[in-house]
């Protein structure tokens, strides 16, 4: 031990009976939900606008239980509201409800057809950081298989984006102007209870049901910003030492010793050089030839310091890794897994292709969005890039109210693919919140910031905006026992000269 003038070489000997910390096993069950088609099943023939009809068709039902529930005996003076089937079917001066999909039109939204027309350029056209004009040229629509309606209300604006499945009660006007008093969208779905998918697959393969303690924490950490420099050695080994409990003293040790999972949620590589347009990368090799490794054109450093990372982490913790907006990955939703390839270090704890292979399944690199069950909770989590485009729509909105809204919304990309690039599904949308979340967490947001929110139907769900890394240097626990948010402050204090 220590002697009393801090001499460790004169103290006396560590007592043999030291604390050693040890890790819990975490329960993990992951769903699949947003993997695509493999090979050949996966094409892009299909319309996109075929997206927006299937959203209305599987959340009608849902949306009118709840307009009946609360305008079944609505009257307006001695006039009482029916329920109309199709947007041109509602009547000048007639008090109905229709239920539609809302489709905004605004000044400043990208159009597909400019983004053809402007292909040859040298430069790309800025990308927009909202799509409020200030000459206030915003209208909105409803729409189904019918055509469109155009709906005005004071309370509308602000409270609905594009893709929203709602039902509107109103007037149509003079000006063919459907004026509406009230609204009402589907709300939370049904919420499964903790550990219900882990004991139904128990109770089908006829196992015991394992007797189960305390549950641990989850470790939640977003935009890395990995750009293989050194700037980045510092701030993400303290991050490795704090998970792996090589920093601090017991008790420190103790706290760490009970995160059983780590979850990366995007961003872990930082942007690279924009890719060239035809003319520029011409340009820039004209009359040069390259043979093999070009260094100018791809740099290796990045990914080979996240794999790094990775491997030092994973003897014992496993993650779960999600891509985001500036990682190698497919750009349109939902983005699919980082490839094992980039991963020489660290896939050894992936989980192998063919399972007769050997695998220490510690890693698990998952699709954005992504969910599944931990420690029996239903966890959903996302990049962040469905948050950011959202509130490009809205002015002055808290970000958990955004994340409050495509829960009751029942999707959690709305706008796309109207803003956000999507794959065009056609028979199921994977993006719709078929079960209530118990966890939902959004990564690459600006502060720590959480709530909960509850449902009509006793639903509880936390939600997380965790930060980005490299400029909060804030990792965010979630006690998965009680589901407490706690944050660590990896800030490294510079003394001065």
């Amino acid at each position: 031990m220590v002697s009393p003038d801090g001499n460790l070489l004169k103290g006396e000997p560590f007592p043999d009976d030291a604390y050693i910390p040890s890790r819990e096993a975490s329960a993990y069950n992951p769903l699949h939900t947003f993997e695509l088609p493999k090979g050949s099943d996966k094409h892009y023939k299909q319309q996109f606008a075929d997206m927006y009809f299937l959203r209305l068709s599987q959340l009608k039902e849902a949306v009118r239980q709840r307009a009946e529930q609360e305008w079944g005996d609505f009257k307006l003076g001695k006039e009482k509201a029916v329920k109309v089937d199709r947007v041109l079917d509602v009547r000048q001066g007639e008090l109905c409800w229709v239920i539609g999909t809302v489709y905004m039109e605004m000044a400043l939204k990208p159009n597909i057809l400019d983004d053809i027309s402007k292909e040859h350029w040298i430069f790309a056209p800025p990308t927009r950081d909202t799509y409020i004009s200030s000459e206030g040229q915003t209208e909105m629509m409803l729409e189904d298989e019918s055509g469109r309606l155009r709906i005005t209300g004071g309370h509308l604006e602000g409270n609905y984006v594009t893709g929203c499945v709602l039902a509107a009660l109103g007037t149509e006007q003079a000006d063919g102007s459907f004026e509406v008093i009230a609204t009402q969208h589907a709300d939370l779905p049904r919420q499964p209870q903790r550990w219900e998918r882990d004991d139904s697959s128990l109770a089908a393969t006829k196992k015991t049901k394992p007797k189960r303690g305390r549950s641990g924490k989850m470790a939640v950490v977003s935009g890395l910003d990995i750009t293989g420099t050194q700037d980045d050695d510092i701030n993400l080994d303290l991050l490795v030492e704090y998970l792996t409990g090589e920093v601090g003293a017991d008790t420190t040790q103790k706290q760490t010793s009970a995160i059983t999972r780590l979850v990366i949620a995007g961003d872990s590589l930082a942007h690279a050089s924009p890719i060239p347009s035809r003319e520029e990368f011409a340009a820039k090799n004209r009359g040069k030839k390259h043979y093999g490794y070009d260094a100018s054109a791809y740099n290796s450093s990045p990914p080979e310091r996240l794999d790094e990372f990775l491997s030092e982490i994973l003897p014992s913790l496993p993650i779960t890794l999600l891509p985001g907006p500036s990682d190698p990955a497919n750009v349109a939703l939902p983005q699919q897994p980082l490839h094992p390839a980039m991963f020489p270090k660290s896939r050894q704890y992936a989980k192998p292709p063919v399972e007769s292979n050997e695998s220490l399944e510690g890693l698990d690199s998952v699709t954005n969005p992504w969910e599944g069950d931990i420690e029996g909770w239903r966890v959903l989590g996302t990049g962040g890039q469905t948050i950011s485009d959202l509130l490009k729509y809205i002015d002055n909105v808290n970000i958990l109210d955004v994340m409050e809204m495509m829960l009751r919304w029942r999707c959690i990309a709305p706008t796309a693919p109207d803003t956000l690039w999507c794959y065009p599904f056609q028979d199921d949308d994977p993006l719709i919140v078929k079960d209530c979340p118990h966890i939902y967490f959004a990564g690459n947001q600006p502060k720590v910031e959480t709530r909960v929110i509850s449902g009509v139907a006793d639903q509880e769900v936390l939600l997380v905006a965790v930060p980005r890394f490299s400029t909060s240097k804030t990792l965010v626990l979630i006690d998965m026992e009680t589901r407490q948010v706690d944050t660590v402050d990896l800030t490294i204090v510079t003394p001065r000269k």
